[in-house]
């Protein structure tokens, strides 16, 4: 749930730099991480984690096994970490 929400969130803070906001509702979850980056919301080495993190979620849908559960407990702290300082940058748009 943190996942879905955390790209939803940020295409709120994304609008800015888009010519409407159907632009940025259109883009794809990766694609929102990916102009957060660009326009400096967070760093680069934090978008790929968040599209590490989706694609170990999309992964859950056909691996169950040992192995997958020992990758995402590895992602695990750092999802928390990115998570926290991204619902800071999220928060961030009502102090603009």
């Amino acid at each position: 749930m943190v996942l879905e929400q955390s790209g939803k969130l940020l295409r709120k803070r994304l609008r800015p730099w888009f010519a409407s906001n159907q632009q940025v509702d259109r883009l794809v979850f990766k694609d929102v991480f990916r102009h957060a980056a660009k326009h400096g919301l967070i760093e680069a080495a934090a978008c790929e984690r968040w599209l590490q993190y989706r694609d170990n979620r999309n992964d859950t849908a056909h691996d169950y096994g040992e192995a997958f559960a020992a990758t995402t407990l590895k992602l695990l702290p750092d999802f928390l970490a990115d998570a926290k300082a991204l619902a800071d940058v999220i928060e961030a748009e009502a102090d603009d």
